[in-house]
């Protein structure tokens, strides 16, 4: 099987067998990411594929989800993500769903009758790189859409009755900007149907262009307490009825809840990590991490 930029997911699709639509990422600029800069963006052909999914239960045995690899596997071509179901369900009938990275412009080359033609071949739970809902900090991180795209296109999914995970990428706004960032993010998920909301903390690597725009003083990064403090305003903001996740390694917390149920409790809890933060004992679990990326 190939496997270009190596296998990347989330850390909740362990259990899954890996399928190649695209390499590398359409965008690839966004100024924080260090994944996939070594790749050109590629769409596989459907002969490739079809002979990648042969190789899927020598490989991975009987999944019963696929997670497409590549930044955004869901930005292949739609014809091409059908055909691709079906050979999936031929091949490997134990799948019952198909995820992958996507990114807001993954959706928006398909009509709202296509999303729901691939709920039904099983596509479900793609994880959408949403990042912010402010239009500042869109822009800072050079993500290469507004708050207003996006809206559109995850109402156009809700329309379609189509399961989407989205995230938060907690301190992007940098030091100063948190809770801005958080209120209009909140405000961008308000009424919205996902069915996880996944976050990251920012984590500055070296060799990035947000690390030299911080050696410039052209980016000042929030610090780790201004980031507890922004996740903790972003939740009580929230108002879907959905499961929160943080359990990337990039967060100082690691948790998995429903809410709104477990909105009170999850609040108290951070508020209680806030009043007894030690912001160097933060700083250098930061630190370390930027290994990691």
């Amino acid at each position: 099987m190939n496997f270009p930029g190596g296998i990347n997911r989330p850390p909740y699709e362990t259990a899954d067998g890996y399928l190649t639509t695209t390499t590398g990422c359409s965008h690839n600029t966004c100024l924080f990411c260090t994944y996939f800069k070594d790749l050109k963006f590629r769409k596989v052909s459907i002969e490739e594929i079809e002979a990648d999914i042969r190789e899927i239960p020598a490989a991975f045995g009987s999944p019963k989800r696929i997670f497409l690899q590549g930044a955004d596997g869901y930005s292949a071509d739609y014809d091409v993500l059908m055909k691709t179901a079906e050979l999936l369900h031929r091949y490997v009938p134990s799948v019952e769903t198909i995820g992958g990275y996507a990114r807001i412009d993954s959706f928006s080359d398909k009509t709202e009758q296509q999303l729901r033609n691939m709920s039904s071949a099983g596509f479900a739970n793609p994880y959408i790189g949403v990042e912010s809902g402010d239009d500042v900090v869109l822009k800072r991180i050079n993500k290469g859409y507004t708050a207003a795209q996006a809206r559109e296109q995850l109402e156009k999914l809700d329309a379609a009755g189509f399961k989407y995970i989205v995230n938060f990428l907690n301190g992007a706004g940098g030091h100063g900007y948190g809770l801005q960032n958080a209120h209009l993010t909140a405000a961008l998920y308000d009424g919205l149907h996902p069915t996880m909301v996944n976050t990251s903390m920012l984590t500055v690597v070296p060799g990035t262009p947000l690390y030299r725009a911080v050696q410039k003083g052209l980016y000042a990064e929030s610090t780790e307490t201004e980031k507890l403090e922004e996740i903790h305003e972003f939740i009580r903001c929230l108002t879907n009825d959905t499961i929160f996740m943080n359990e990337h390694a990039s967060n100082l917390l690691h948790v998995q809840c429903r809410l709104p149920e477990s909105k009170d409790r999850l609040l108290a809890f951070i508020r209680n990590l806030i009043d007894g933060s030690d912001e160097k004992r933060m700083r250098e679990y930061r630190e370390r991490i930027t290994q990691v990326f």
